[in-house]
């Protein structure tokens, strides 16, 4: 069984265009979260998202792409992008044959499904680019990373609605463990803040309509997100004898079904990936710190997940950080695990707790520490990062400082 070291990150979203941006914002516990600009969104009841702000596709891809590349595939690209740079590897030979790519989105191309709906449906038109497909596709993006960086590996999709980008990297985890493949691209994205995109779930009856509140009483809701966020995942051993920046080290993981409802989260499938994810790594409870929460902002799941923390650590869940970074960047659907592992990276790497923002009021069934509203400077050894999915598929990843 090899270590498996993360030697590279990337991403893009409403904190920042760049990991260090987005680390930087994430220690100050500033909000990315704020009013959605994009066509018929004053027909919209919810009209707050974590929108990436001064975004121009132009300056990045030119006009061929552009044709091929929904929003969500170029957010891939340019995280995957200054991961791939950060890590200093190049594909070729031996090394690209057995290197791939896993990604997670719920929705994939959700924006080129919306622009042809209303061309076909509202406009009456009866043909669609010959691209329409290649661009929505869950599987786009992977592919379009694998022919970039010159991956001939393994390479798919992962698609667990919230919980896609904690399974993509579970998957590429092992595949490195295993011994299976050297160096796996890994991370997730999604771009579903569209006017169809909105409007779907506005129809479930768990948006908010002016904040993000994990954990707090008052909360109402939760707000989504958009980006990518990207890691380049590597044996341990060959990244130290290259003398590769080694951000943090993963040691485990564990996966779930709650097997009871599509859409109300369980605590005891929650306890059981958390619980899964410890034995994977070889951790006792006391073992680990901080805890990046699924933390939604709804009222179901962030009782139900505390519920969750508290069967499984005991007496020392009282001595756990807990925090959601949704908070402040949205919930990104399928990619949000993947910007969540960047909160888990900085924890252990830098020795920052990211805040849970719009804290206000102290909720009885949510009574752990849940560092609101101000980031906190501490040694953290080992991290999990939570995912709890509608559908009842769950997945915990746990990393370690090196």
């Amino acid at each position: 069984m090899n270590r498996v070291a993360i030697t590279g990150s990337g991403t893009i979203n409403s904190l920042g265009h760049s990991a260090k941006e987005t680390f930087t914002n994430m220690a100050k516990g500033s909000c990315g979260i704020g009013p959605l600009f994009f066509r018929d969104v004053d027909r919209l009841d919810i009209k707050i998202g974590g929108q990436v702000k001064d975004f121009d596709p132009t300056t990045v891809f030119n006009r061929q792409q552009l044709a091929l590349y929904d929003r969500v595939t170029q957010f891939t690209l340019i995280a995957a992008k200054e991961a791939i740079k950060q890590s200093g590897i190049i594909f070729s030979g031996e090394l690209a044959a057995k290197s791939g790519v896993v990604l997670g989105t719920a929705g994939g191309g959700v924006s080129t499904w919306d622009d042809n709906y209303r061309a076909v449906y509202e406009e009456g038109k009866n043909r669609v680019h010959p691209f329409v497909v290649p661009r929505l596709m869950n599987n786009a993006a992977a592919s379009h990373v694998s022919m970039e960086y010159n991956l001939k590996g393994p390479t798919f999709t992962v698609s667990t609605a919230c919980a896609s980008s904690n399974h993509a990297m579970a998957q590429a985890f092992q595949m490195v463990r295993s011994g299976l493949s050297d160096v796996m691209v890994t991370g997730g994205s999604e771009s579903m803040l569209c006017f169809g995109g909105v409007k779907a779930w506005e129809g479930l009856r768990v948006m908010s309509k002016d904040a993000c509140r994990p954990f707090s009483a008052n909360r109402n809701g939760m707000v989504q997100g958009e980006g990518a966020a990207i890691f380049v995942f590597e044996n341990f051993d060959n990244a130290k004898k290259r003398g590769a920046e080694i951000l943090a080290e993963v040691i485990g993981y564990a996966m779930s079904s709650d097997a009871s409802d599509i859409v109300m989260p369980s605590k005891q499938g929650a306890a059981r990936a958390i619980k899964g994810a410890l034995h994977d790594a070889r951790l006792s409870p006391e073992d680990v710190q901080y805890i990046n929460a699924h933390g939604t902002g709804t009222t179901a799941n962030d009782k139900t997940e505390c519920a969750a923390v508290a069967d499984v650590f005991g007496r020392h869940a009282d001595n756990l950080m807990l925090s959601s970074t949704k908070s402040m960047h949205g919930h990104l659907i399928g990619g949000t695990g993947a910007v969540e592992l960047l909160a888990c990276i900085m924890a252990v790497k830098d020795g920052i707790v990211a805040p849970t923002i719009g804290y206000e009021e102290a909720d009885p069934e949510c009574a752990l520490d849940i560092v609101p509203n101000h980031a906190r400077e501490t040694e953290v050894d080992v991290a999990l990062s939570n995912a709890f999915a509608f559908g009842g598929l769950n997945a915990v990843l746990a990393l370690r400082s090196v």
